[in-house]
């Protein structure tokens, strides 16, 4: 039922245009196409945007950035705010429950049965489409420009910036609304069930509880479509086929017992952040960035380097883009590598730091000690719990000078490579990417992690993923101007209205 990966360097020329095949199958008519983007544009502009804008106005952290969240009361309101928007929708047969376990954040289930189009066939009311995004937000960061700041929306053009937009609060709103443009244009569908958490940027350890009670209500699924991906440009639909996993944890390294005058104790006494820092040339040259913990790295699969090389020749130099001030060179390497380097290979990153005083503060002393909390990206096939186990014991086997070393690990999510998509799947979302945006559909690597991904296809193994998102580029998830493309977003939608008539004809 499956064929050949389809990642080869003639699917990512669509950027360019060069080499893509078209395809006939399952594409809707142009009165088709039409309707239906001018359904999905008007349920946005008219029913969405104004909701998905008060959204943004409320700091629904997630847990791990805000542990009293049961008190504060700003995850509860987001799920009010989104449940209470699906409740009022005309979708016949829809049903939307809060459904609360308790000591777990809730989750919005969401149900809407079969719809055969109006033909009397085409649509089985036992297969299952679930869809999956997450309402929890990431905390504010620094560094929005004059005019924005992550609690007040802005709309300035087509971005309407924010935290939390694009990340994921649109999804509820597009999976219903591609559900409505599919029925109100006479497109079957199977079973929906769209599933809603929060907490996922926390690593989604309450879905998984969900999941298990709700098995038999969510039913037998066959496609499962995430919404809380990325996209290389605005003017594709791009699905990914990789996450990488992620490896979390606090080191700590202690050396004197109260801060010594520096000059005093300065030669004798190591300044704790100088063992820090030569810990973590243990683990990462500090030159090329490269991971030097052989548990982190994998394999790279030979049609995923094929992918990567097809998309650097779409791309070009995409690293000219990134925003870094004046100066700063990242194509160090061709293109290719540094997409693998995103995708398939570990990179680490220092996220947090304690014992500093300020720098208006600081005086002439050697601090107690330093603490660093790391983040490890890991490849999509690693083992993040073998990765994580190595990295303690790399950091604190035989430490400088006796130093008191300790290493707590945080946090580990698994991640993902998705399997290969059926034919039928594969010509859907070329179909409406080319329907609705005016181009073939791209396929990439993620380097991020969507930790439920895992934990969805070892549940679900004989569905198929169709994983995709509005985080385009600078639309900055989890930093400062984060903000939502409404034209993708719009598209998009319709793009999923689509699939799901496909995957009910199939």
């Amino acid at each position: 039922m499956t064929r050949a990966a389809r990642g080869t360097a003639t699917d990512f020329a669509a950027s360019s245009g060069r080499g893509v095949r078209r395809r006939t199958c399952h594409r809707p008519t142009l009165a088709g196409v039409t309707a239906i983007a001018s359904f999905t544009d008007q349920v946005w502009d008219d029913d969405i945007l104004p909701t998905l804008t008060d959204y943004i106005r409320i700091p629904a952290l997630s847990p791990a950035f805000d542990p009293d969240w049961a008190t504060s009361g700003h995850l509860d309101a987001a799920v009010a705010m989104l449940s209470g928007w699906a409740e009022a929708r005309s979708i016949d047969g829809l049903s939307v429950e809060v459904v609360r376990m308790d000591g777990r954040t809730p989750v919005i289930l969401a149900e809407v049965p079969a719809f055969d189009g109006g033909g009397g066939g085409g649509a089985s009311g036992a297969d299952t489409v679930l869809l999956y995004g997450h309402l929890d937000k990431q905390p504010e960061m620094v560094g929005w420009r004059d005019g924005l700041g992550p609690w007040e929306p802005v709309r300035d053009g087509d971005r309407l910036y924010g935290r939390g937009g694009a990340d994921d609060g649109y999804a509820l709103f597009a999976a219903l609304a591609a559900i409505e443009a599919a029925r109100a244009e006479g497109r079957p569908h199977a079973r929906c069930v769209i599933l809603i958490e929060a907490t996922e940027e926390s690593g989604s350890y309450d879905l998984p509880a969900y999941v298990e009670a709700l098995a038999p209500r969510i039913g037998d699924v066959s496609l499962i479509i995430c919404l809380d991906s990325g996209a290389m440009n605005y003017h594709q639909l791009w699905v990914t086929n990789s996450l990488r996993g992620l490896a979390s944890g606090l080191l700590r390294v202690e050396v004197n017992t109260e801060g010594l005058h520096s000059g005093a104790y300065g030669g004798i006494v190591p300044d704790s952040f100088r063992v820090l820092r030569g810990l973590l040339d243990r683990i990462e040259d500090s030159a090329t960035g490269e991971v030097l913990v052989p548990e982190c790295h994998t394999e790279i699969p030979a049609d995923r380097v094929a992918q990567v090389e097809g998309l650097a020749a779409a791309l070009g130099d995409f690293t000219k883009k990134y925003p870094v001030v004046d100066g700063v060179d990242l194509a160090t390497k061709a293109p290719a590598e540094l997409w693998l380097d995103r995708t398939w290979r570990p990179s680490l990153t220092v996220i947090g730091a304690d014992g500093f005083p300020s720098t208006a503060a600081g005086g002439n002393v050697i601090r107690p000690g330093t603490s660093m909390m790391l983040s490890m990206r890991l490849p999509p096939t690693v083992d993040p719990d073998v990765a994580a186990e190595a990295i303690g014991r790399v950091l604190t086997e035989d430490p400088p000078y006796g130093a008191k070393v300790t290493w707590e690990l945080r946090e580990t999510g698994p991640g993902w490579a998705a399997p290969t998509l059926a034919p039928w799947l594969a010509e859907a979302a070329d179909a409406a990417s080319n329907a609705h945006f005016g181009s073939p559909c791209g396929h990439t690597g993620e380097g991020g992690s969507i930790p439920f991904m895992g934990m969805l296809g070892e549940r679900f193994p004989e569905a198929q993923f169709l994983v995709i998102g509005v985080l385009g580029p600078g639309s900055n998830a989890h930093g400062p101007n984060e903000f939502l493309h409404v034209p993708m977003a719009k598209k998009l939608t319709a793009c999923v209205a689509d699939v799901l008539a496909a995957h009910a004809t199939r």
